[in-house]
């Protein structure tokens, strides 16, 4: 008797130690946590419903197909699930190929016409049973994540009758990851590419890193920096980056390179890189030649040219057409594709440097070959925390546009501000340009909808990095994960994503997701007050970017500098871009230029973007702008105040780990939110000449102290070659 008490106390306290074991999480499985359904009636539901699984059909995505159904369901059901060798009528679940699953209802067989390479079919028949479809094996693993996404978010899985395809051909993300494995503008470690190892040394993270990106629909990874290392070209590299191939193929992901575009002269031996050399040309055609040899389904170039030092065409009095269609002439026998950045801007002091990409591209409309993308950054600067829409999109029917988005916050908190993107990115998406008249928003232009391209889509700059949680912050995962799920549909919602995201990560607690849910959708507004408000814009710290600096004046360039954008003077702030100053609402169709041109028809979070305005013009609220100013930033730190409230609430829900990073992460949002709030109202109190509304309480330093501020080894600082 007392040896069964004292068993049993053994194995309560060994279930009690495990479980706090158990408990703390790293965060390095991000979304695909696979942990037991915790509503009792639910899991039984599925219990039921998948007692085991078929996978029909062999290839080595559908391998993975097997490994993620194994791992996936035994983990939610809490039980080990097993593969069914043959079809069976107690089988719950049958995965494949159209082609292979011989029983389909004709009504999923018209179905699947409409779904191209990567859609997919998951249906329930009569018994209950789900099938899992696509043409391709590719479209069946992305079913298969999808599945597992709504067990995850324990979702009612008895009525299925889901079809589901990409509105965007390409979904990329951009590493701008260096060969010595430093990032720039990364705040999450170093680079995950290990390239001194490869390609003999294949660590499981690479495997782990292609099945994040494919349970999200990402499809292609561009590996190295957009300011490119032309060494990455040369034969023991690409031997490198074939290794990295072979691993993400199975999940559907491609690999892109960066080409530097004097790679000829640096790596060839040649004098020169012009376009229109014969030798040059030749060179890249054998250099293609030889990665397609090594790498068959290799993506093709991003290119960063004639811009922030790097080469380009224009250094031979070439045109940026010329300079792509080049490398386009020699990746299509393959079916590769060119992405030739739009972030351009003069060597010279410029009237208005958001005007420099239109400038440069609009003219070359029609000029560039079917398998070039021009990649536009989702604002005219350069991924501020608010920007109204690139007047690029909409304009450029005969050319194929690619989105470019940060997901590293490189403007937004770097990498310790909790900012959930997923609504920055949505009103860029679902801004209407009035390119064909009202509903031609971004997201239709960049799609096809409102001109039809061979091949469409975006890229997102990536915040992954070799931190055991892949992004530094732990809600870093949440932009992530909100742009491939945006990639493959822009039409879905920052809430809805947010949820989902919520659910797989943390908990499907009810109040724990109603509130985090809250404050993830809350917190791009509350950055963007404590930082850039009514449509600031470029206040950052010179070279790092890290904290405010409004003050920066002394730069080599006049766009490098604060100064140069807001313009506080004694009569007011803000950059006049109307028609009476620099002219680029012109830049917009005649709607949209309309609104942004007018002091009473311009969006309050665009003003100061486009309007010089007076310090004591009224603005919506019947306060004077220098009051609205004032109000913004105290409600910015006031919304971190009420973040940290927030997550203080959860400490009985969430892992122990990862609530005391959060935690700490928060504690510093606060005090950098408050540092921004007070160096900026100082600094522009300065020109205002009023003071502070009487109920805000005056920030304890002087001007002169945030301005001495020195961040000299700050994360992420660009390479100097």
């Amino acid at each position: 008797m007392n040896i069964s008490i004292n068993k049993t106390l053994i194995s309560i306290c060994l279930i009690l130690f495990l479980g706090q074991f158990i408990r703390a999480e790293s965060g390095y499985n991000l979304w695909l946590r696979y942990t037991p359904v915790s509503d009792a009636a639910l899991l039984r539901q599925y219990r039921n419903q998948i007692p085991g699984f078929t996978v029909l059909g062999q290839s080595l995505t559908l391998e993975a197909v097997r490994k993620e159904l194994k791992n996936g369901l035994s983990g939610i059901l809490g039980v080990p699930v097993m593969e069914y060798p043959v079809l069976s009528a107690k089988k719950g679940l049958s995965v494949g190929k159209a082609s292979d699953l011989q029983f389909l209802p004709a009504d999923m067989k018209a179905g699947l016409k409409q779904l191209g390479k990567e859609g997919f079919l998951i249906y329930n028949l009569e018994n209950k049973n789900i099938i899992i479809t696509a043409n391709e094996d590719i479209g069946v693993l992305y079913g298969v994540f999808y599945l597992l996404k709504l067990l995850q978010t324990e979702k009612d899985i008895s009525h299925l009758n889901i079809s589901n395809t990409p509105k965007l051909d390409l979904r990329l993300l951009n590493h701008w990851d260096n060969l010595d494995r430093t990032v720039e503008r990364g705040y999450a470690g170093f680079s995950i590419w290990d390239w001194h190892k490869l390609p003999d040394y294949i660590h499981p993270r690479y495997i782990d890193y292609a099945r994040a990106n494919a349970s999200i629909g990402i499809n292609g990874t561009v590996l190295t920096n957009v300011n490119a290392n032309a060494l990455v070209l040369r034969d023991d590299y690409l031997e490198k980056v074939k290794a990295l191939a072979d691993v993400f193929r199975p999940y559907g992901l491609k690999v892109y390179l960066t080409a530097r575009f004097s790679a000829p002269v640096e790596l060839g031996g040649l004098k020169t890189a012009d376009p229109q050399d014969p030798k040059v040309r030749q060179w890249w055609v054998d250099k293609v030649a030889e990665i397609y040899a090594l790498i068959p389904d290799f993506g093709g170039f991003l290119v960063k040219a004639n811009s922030e030092g790097q080469p380009g065409p224009q250094s031979y009095n070439r045109s940026h057409a010329d300079g792509a269609n080049m490398l386009a002439d020699a990746v299509l026998p393959f079916g590769g594709v060119i992405m030739w950045r739009a972030f351009v801007y003069s060597e010279h002091k410029p009237d208005d440097r958001a005007m420099q990409a239109y400038d440069e591209f609009n003219p070359l409309d029609g000029t560039f070959r079917e398998n070039v993308f021009i990649q536009v950054k989702n604002g005219a600067i350069d991924f501020q925390p608010r920007e109204p829409a690139h007047p690029l999109f909409g304009a450029m029917p005969q050319t194929s546009l690619m989105m470019e988005f940060q997901i590293t916050q490189e403007y937004l908190g770097q990498g310790t501000h909790l900012v959930y993107l997923a609504p920055m990115y949505k009103e860029v998406l679902d801004f209407d340009m009035f390119t064909k008249g009202k509903g031609s928003t971004v997201g239709k232009i960049i799609d096809g909808s409102v001109e039809p391209h061979k091949k469409t889509g975006i890229a997102g700059v990536s915040n992954i990095g070799n931190d055991i949680n892949w992004t530094g912050h732990p809600f870093g995962q949440a932009n992530w994960y909100a742009f491939g799920r945006l990639a493959w549909d822009h039409d879905l919602s920052s809430e809805a994503i947010a949820e989902e995201w919520l659910r797989m990560t943390f908990s499907n607690e009810k109040s724990f997701v109603a509130d985090i849910k809250k404050l993830m959708l809350d917190s791009h507004e509350t950055c963007v007050n404590y930082m850039t408000p009514l449509g600031l814009h470029h206040i950052m710290g010179a070279g790092h970017h890290y904290g405010p600096g409004p003050w920066v004046s002394d730069m080599p360039r006049a766009d490098w500098t604060s100064v140069y954008y807001h313009k506080a003077d004694e009569k007011g702030l803000g950059f006049d871009r109307t028609p009476d100053g620099s002219g680029a609402t012109a830049q917009y169709a005649a709607e949209v230029a309309k609104i942004f041109s007018s002091l009473e028809s311009c969006p309050e979070k665009y003003l100061l973007w486009f309007h010089h305005v007076q310090w004591t013009e009224k603005m919506a609220s019947g306060r004077t702008l220098w009051e609205e100013l004032c109000y913004r930033y105290d409600d910015g730190v006031n919304g971190v105040k009420k973040m940290r409230d927030t997550w203080a609430k959860q400490k009985k829900i969430v892992d122990e780990e990862r609530y005391k990073q959060v935690d700490m992460l928060l504690k510093i949002q606060e005090k950098e939110a408050t540092w921004w709030c007070n160096s900026c109202l100082l600094y522009f109190g300065q020109f205002s000449g009023l003071e502070l509304p009487e109920d805000l309480i005056a920030p304890e330093k002087e001007l002169e102290y945030y301005k001495n501020l020195s961040f000299p080894y700050a994360p992420g600082i660009r390479p100097r070659w």
